[in-house]
């Protein structure tokens, strides 16, 4: 699989993620099927995090004697019901450590605040983190759900020579894309690799929904409840059915023009899939192998907008 750069990693330009795990996984052995699926497709980065469940313990299990054929993100600062959470220098040694433990690794290569602490200057956090990169229980740092304004005062707070964010993984798809008005081009100005979470829109862009009727039990927007009726607009579907219409004149599904879509942004190193069964990663990375042309890409944003007008 093609990879591009994220900071000194070299990153699948698919990539796994695994809250899934930790909340809607039943046992060790399907996490340890899909894990096995990953790594015989070429997918070398997986990303977790510590309050996804049991996520973080899941994949040390898969993992073990394999180590080092994966590339793991991890995140911490979201409350754990500890009592304690966020970016305070104290809390992200015992994050990582705890971390460490159920991965049953020596080091983390990308480790995310998981969300901004406004009770913590950031130049505090980037300063433990920097003191992890030392210690060489991470190597590169990264946050999450960081706005532009939020990545200026983290570039303004390190200190000359000091390890700095190379990464903000925020919501990004074809239904969702605000942050091109506002932490994309700050990425691209400071060279932050962007990580787009919920590639698929919560499933939208995977072709499970229908129009007018609910969602299938088990599925994602099912589990989301009330909060899935904004997803599931008539406005989504409209552009929904025109992108898939215009997905499949050029051979393809909308599920591999959602992700194709996302790696054909340059500032986009890898997008972070999930995967419930094995079969599930088979497609993501099948959508990773399709290569649109800039044109296509200009095309597939005109099919939105009008769409959505």
């Amino acid at each position: 699989m093609r990879t591009k750069k994220l900071g000194s990693l070299d990153v699948t330009v698919v990539g796994l993620g695994t809250n899934n795990f930790g909340f809607f996984m039943d046992d060790q052995a399907s996490v340890d099927r899909v894990i096995d699926r990953s790594i015989d497709a070429g997918i070398n980065f997986l990303d977790t995090a510590d309050v996804y469940g049991l996520s973080e313990e899941r994949i040390g299990v898969a993992l073990k004697g394999r180590r080092d054929e994966v590339l793991i993100a991890t995140k911490f600062g979201s409350p754990m019901g500890e009592g304690k959470s966020g970016g305070k220098p104290d809390y992200v040694q015992r994050a990582i450590e705890r971390s460490l433990r159920k991965l049953q690794t020596d080091h983390v290569d990308l480790y995310q605040i998981h969300r901004p602490d406004p009770d913590t200057p950031i130049g505090e956090t980037l300063g433990a983190l920097g003191e992890l990169v030392r210690q060489g229980k991470v190597r590169e740092i990264g946050c999450s759900n960081f706005t532009a304004a939020m990545l200026r005062e983290a570039e303004e707070a390190v200190e000359a020579g000091a390890p700095r964010f190379v990464s903000v993984q925020n919501q990004y798809s074809l239904l969702e894309r605000k942050d091109e008005r506002d932490a994309i081009p700050e990425c691209e100005r400071l060279g932050i690799g962007y990580l787009p979470y919920s590639p698929l829109a919560g499933g939208l862009l995977s072709g499970k929904y229908t129009r007018g009727e609910a969602p299938p039990e088990g599925t994602r927007l099912q589990r989301y409840g009330e909060r899935a009726t904004a997803i599931l607009s008539d406005s989504n579907f409209d552009k929904v059915d025109a992108l898939a219409a215009w997905a499949a004149d050029h051979g393809h599904g909308i599920l591999e023009l959602a992700i194709a879509w996302l790696i054909a942004k340059p500032f986009i190193p890898s997008v972070i899939a999930g995967a419930t069964k094995p079969e599930q990663v088979s497609a993501n990375v099948a959508a990773g192998e399709w290569e649109l042309t800039p044109q296509e890409v200009t095309e597939i944003e005109s099919v939105v907008e009008k769409a959505g007008s």
